[in-house]
């Protein structure tokens, strides 16, 4: 029998900061290979799950494996081979775009693999390499985020999460990030879980997504299968009609 791997398996998850209660009852999986969207409104719940994923936060009750390991239990061996970028990811300010992109692969990969890890970085990053020997503060917020998802994926790792990594960028900076985090998960063999409030953006991006909805998983499936279940046009409709037109 074949069974394809599973690098994320979260189960029955929730959260609670006092008596709010963040996510609720959450459960999914990522397969390897997979670009996964988890898509919904601010406040919806995204970035509390990533960060729960990615060792950051600990649950309050559920279970989260990655890649066969337990969340929190096992997080310093799980972070060898995951990645994460936040919303807000930022550089270091007064270091250049290739010092920024050393600096995070000496987090990763040995001396002497630096140099050929921030290489694939600069192919990632796509831009002149004169701008890469500029300070981080002259960049553009488009230019920040370039290096910021360069640095992320140029390491290979088995798992990228990637929180709203178009948020706040212009077309052509956004339409650049969601070519790259595509092309590169397909060549890298990496999976990668998006979070995103930009229904249209999920739709061109991902192999399957999770609607989620006041803490709650409200579908989970492919974009096509989802619109196909619901009778929707779009993802937009979709959420509408599966949401009852309710906001969080």
């Amino acid at each position: 029998m074949y069974v394809v791997d599973i690098v994320v398996r979260v189960s029955n998850l929730r959260k609670l900061f006092g008596r709010v209660e963040a996510l609720r009852d959450i459960s999914f999986m990522v397969f390897r290979g997979e670009i996964f969207g988890v898509v919904g409104p601010n406040g919806a719940g995204k970035t509390t799950l990533l960060r729960i994923i990615a060792g950051l936060m600990k649950p309050s009750s559920g279970e989260v494996e990655v890649l066969g390991r337990r969340v929190p239990n096992d997080v310093s061996e799980i972070r060898k081979y995951i990645s994460y970028l936040p919303e807000e990811a930022n550089l270091y300010s007064k270091l250049s775009g290739v010092e920024n992109l050393r600096l995070f692969a000496m987090a990763y990969v040995g001396h002497e693999s630096i140099d050929e890890v921030v290489k694939v970085g600069f192919s990632i990053a796509g831009l002149n390499p004169r701008d890469l020997e500029r300070r981080a503060e002259t960049y553009s917020k488009g230019m920040i985020r370039r290096v910021a998802v360069a640095s992320t994926l140029m390491v290979k790792p088995q798992l990228a999460i990637l929180d709203e990594p178009t948020a706040g960028l212009d077309v052509v900076s956004a339409r650049y990030v969601r070519d790259v985090i595509k092309h590169y998960a397909r060549e890298f063999g990496t999976s990668v879980i998006f979070s995103s409030h930009n229904m249209f953006e999920v739709s061109r991006v991902c192999d399957r997504i999770a609607l989620i909805h006041s803490g709650r998983v409200i579908a989970i499936d492919s974009v096509s299968e989802i619109l196909s279940k619901v009778g929707a046009e779009d993802l937009e409709e979709a959420f509408v009609k599966l949401t009852g037109g309710r906001s969080e």
